[in-house]
């Protein structure tokens, strides 16, 4: 596809993620400010501003890898399609953040926007599947897809299957029934985060096959088994959400055996990936590698609280905590936005070359300083759910403000924490949009210099 509109749509999702993180680091700051201080951007605007640039952020880079790493075509209706699906995307990103800001909102949480926006996004995920299958139309029915064509073509689809399932609540039979309401809600919600799960995952193997230069990592048993376990858990691992509901007891078990089960899959490929690469590959692309590895690390980490939140008994404690937000917070930075980083430090190496000395140290610094500061985060996260746990529990009358004073501590923590992480995300950025930008700049001088004097 085109490489043009691909940096492009990069770059946009790199400025959400600013947006993002600048958002997300006054929420944290926030809660240690007088209300008087607050009511001036209340956190019932930050929150939403906030998950939205994330969830934008996610959404216009994983497509922007697919430009970039789907086979080319110069056909003019599809270098349209992807133009007007760019367009209808960011027309909708900006119109929500803007909705937020001026206070109308309309939907459901993660998409409290009004909910007619919803068809921009929708219309360009059918957009982006045309394109998808106009790029891949031309191979052969011979040839077997690769596991992250399968990842990228189910991404898309359960996204806009998913996406349409998230606004049933609009017809009466789902909003005027609590429990089926709620059910549809978390199921759908679910699997929207599965779904550009994929579109993430997909990138990431494509990206580490390229490197190692094996053409068959992407065609092992073990990377097929992690993309059915991974589609099984799009469909059913939602199902943790809603423990609290009295739903059936097939949808508690099912949930709890498949909840982030492609974690552990995701971590051993990774593993084995980093284990077969020589030295020379290796410092080829040693900024994608390290940030591999960094997602490999987070994998881990949340895994082991996936499966610890995935017990009902202590799902029942730690639902609606803090807890659950250090869970979000590890999965969406600590893992999501690593591996898109590696996706980006490769394609802007191979595509628009090396790094500079001075981008290079950086993005390494940003790397190490976004990671030591998202640890500390993400402690401070758990530590603050756990002491709330307790003080309920122990003292089930204790006023909401006394208990929220007695958690202090912890919100020092988290957002010192968060304004590193920011630092460390924003030295990150910084050299990438630099890279990308000086591209177009390198174009138009080279387009000057063709035209006769």
């Amino acid at each position: 596809m085109s490489k043009s509109l691909g940096f492009l749509s990069i770059a946009t999702g790199l400025c959400f993620l600013v947006a993002g993180i600048v958002f997300g680091t006054l929420g944290g700051i926030f809660y240690l400010f007088p209300q008087d201080l607050r009511d001036l951007l209340p956190f019932t605007k930050l929150r939403p501003l906030h998950v939205s640039s994330i969830i934008f952020w996610i959404l216009f880079t994983a497509i922007g890898g697919l430009y970039l790493y789907l086979p080319k075509h110069k056909n003019r209706l599809a270098t349209k399609l992807g133009l007007g699906q760019y367009m209808l995307l960011f027309t909708a990103a900006i119109t929500i953040l803007g909705c937020y800001v001026a206070g109308i909102f309309g939907g459901r949480e993660y998409w409290e926007y009004p909910p007619v926006l919803g068809a921009l996004i929708a219309a360009s995920f059918v957009l982006l599947g045309i394109n998808f299958y106009k790029s891949i139309r031309h191979k052969p029915a011979t040839e077997p897809w690769p596991v992250y064509r399968w990842m990228w073509f189910s991404g898309i689809l359960f996204f806009i299957l998913s996406f349409a399932e998230s606004y049933l609540w609009l017809i009466p039979y789902f909003k005027q029934n609590l429990v089926r309401d709620m059910a549809v809600q978390w199921k759908s919600y679910g699997s929207l985060v599965g779904s550009w799960n994929m579109l993430i995952n997909g990138s990431a193997l494509f990206v580490m096959e390229k490197i190692s230069g094996d053409k068959t990592a992407a065609r092992k048993p073990l990377t097929y088994f992690m993309f059915f376990l991974g589609l099984f858990n799009l469909m059913f691992n939602w199902g943790h959400h809603i423990y609290s509901l009295p739903v059936s007891n097939t949808i508690r078990y099912t949930a709890y055996i498949v909840s982030m089960t492609e974690l552990l899959i995701l971590a051993k490929i990774i593993w084995n990936w980093r284990s077969s690469l020589t030295h020379a590959k290796k410092h080829s692309h040693i900024l994608a590698y390290r940030f591999f590895t960094a997602a490999d690390i987070w994998i881990l980490l949340n895994l082991v609280m996936a499966i610890l939140m995935s017990v009902p008994a202590i799902n029942l404690y730690t639902h609606g905590t803090h807890i659950t937000v250090a869970h979000a917070m590890g999965t969406t930075i600590g893992i999501n936005t690593m591996l898109l980083l590696a996706s980006v430090c490769y394609a802007c190496k191979r595509f628009l070359g090396d790094f500079t000395a001075s981008k290079l140290k950086l993005l390494n610094r940003g790397l190490y300083l976004s990671n030591f500061s998202l640890l500390i985060f993400w402690v401070a996260l758990i530590g603050a759910g756990i002491s709330k746990t307790v003080l309920q529990t122990g003292n089930p009358n204790l006023p909401h403000a006394l208990l929220m004073q007695q958690l202090v501590p912890w919100f020092v923590g988290f957002a010192v924490s968060g304004f590193g992480i920011a630092s460390g995300i924003i030295l990150i950025i910084w050299p990438l949009l630099a890279s990308i930008l000086n591209r177009k700049n390198k174009q138009q001088l080279q387009k000057r210099q063709l035209q006769p004097s």
